[in-house]
């Protein structure tokens, strides 16, 4: 086992210790030696640090061994280093813990160069007492890893989401306005525009509407979860600029709001539904596959499409795809994104109609990133 130096002194001092044994002065010791008496007074107030060179000197002046000075030297630069390493374990402990360069990154946490403060910040924003323990937080979410066990930088991002949906003002849910909400959001599906008044209609019946912009590898699409039995939350991540992302996204969670997934702690985690990398529908739960049919037929009565593409498969044209979405009054990148997700229609076809949406929703929710920073009390 290496020894463990309780307290080190500077070698000065055993330098100034030689020369009161000897009753000399410092330039009596420069004398000896040949060397600057500027060089021996730096070297007692340990301005100086101890070289081979010098150690062989001292060793001839003072009758000891050049070893002496030399382990002098290093047991005192090795104990001025010992709290400066322990600072770095701690710190790696820390990093090792929560995605912390990205948090400090963001805004969520304050930084100090005191580790101490720094993990009280950080115990803080996740809930916990300590970093032995492992945050924890239920929710549904759709994410396009099929472990379901939460990234750090994952868990971060769900935390950032909840502390700023306490900060939103909201009415108490009730299915009542909740169905009502429904009905009101589906007038908005036509008019790329109009999407800035969701916000205003999820609150009204009880659900706080968060943007957070993704952090790196999250790969979480949306999630639902609730601040109480009155107060479901639902967050967007907006990783794909695309109304068809959006609107498939913001369903999916309403889905599980109205499953209340998220509020008896059950974690829903899921493929991405939108884009290539689309879980097949065979490998996802009972569950989700109803959230899934009912955020498809929230958008467009799917039997309507199915009429649709058997009516014009596989002839179906830019023209009859905008004719059809505006004869059910949604948007043609709605239609394009579900005859994606039906494998209808290649993923590249009709990208012109996948409007951006992420500049509107902005404006009228509380969005944290893309250089929006909200202020937290």
């Amino acid at each position: 086992m290496a020894r463990q130096i309780a307290e080190a002194f500077p070698p000065g001092e055993f330098i100034q210790e030689e020369l009161e044994a000897r009753d000399w002065k410092q330039v009596d010791l420069a004398a000896v030696i040949d060397c600057p008496p500027k060089v021996i007074n730096e070297l007692v107030l340990g301005k100086r640090a101890i070289t081979p060179d010098t150690a062989k000197a001292l060793a001839d002046a003072f009758g000891t061994s050049a070893q002496y000075w030399m382990n002098l030297q290093s047991e005192y630069q090795l104990w001025k280093t010992k709290n400066f390493d322990e600072s770095i374990a701690h710190r790696a402990q820390l990093y090792s813990f929560a995605p912390i360069k990205e948090m400090l990154k963001r805004g969520w946490i304050e930084p100090s160069e005191n580790v101490d403060v720094l993990e009280a910040r950080v115990l803080k924003f996740f809930e916990v007492g300590s970093l032995d323990q492992k945050p924890y937080f239920s929710h549904a979410a759709r994410k396009t890893s099929s472990d379901p066990e939460l990234t750090q930088a994952q868990s971060a991002w769900l935390f950032r989401a909840k502390h700023l949906a306490q900060g939103l003002h909201a009415a108490s849910f009730s299915v009542g306005r909740f169905n009502e909400a429904l009905d009101r959001l589906k007038v908005l599906l036509e008019e790329r525009e109009e999407i800035r008044r969701i916000p205003k209609i999820l609150a009204e019946c009880g659900i706080r509407l968060v943007i957070l912009e993704p952090l790196p590898k999250t790969q979480i699409d949306g999630v639902t979860f609730w601040l109480d039995e009155n107060s479901p939350v639902i967050a967007l991540s907006i990783r794909f600029d695309r109304i068809d992302w959006f609107w498939h996204t913001l369903s999916h969670e309403l889905g599980h709001v109205n499953a209340r997934d998220g509020l008896r702690n059950n974690v829903s985690l899921d493929t991405d539904l939108v884009g290539e990398e689309v879980q097949p529908g065979e490998d996802k739960s009972e569950n989700e596959k109803l959230v899934d049919l009912f955020a498809c037929e929230f958008l467009v009565q799917q039997a309507e499409l199915e009429n649709f593409i058997r009516r014009v498969r596989p002839l179906y044209g830019r023209m009859r795809v905008m004719s059809f979405a505006k004869r059910i009054r949604v948007h043609p990148g709605i239609v394009v994104g579900q005859l994606q997700h039906r494998k209808q229609i290649h993923w590249s076809y009709y990208r012109g109609m996948l409007d951006k949406v992420r500049h509107i929703i902005t404006q009228s929710a509380l969005t944290d990133g893309w250089g929006h920073k909200p202020i937290l009390n």
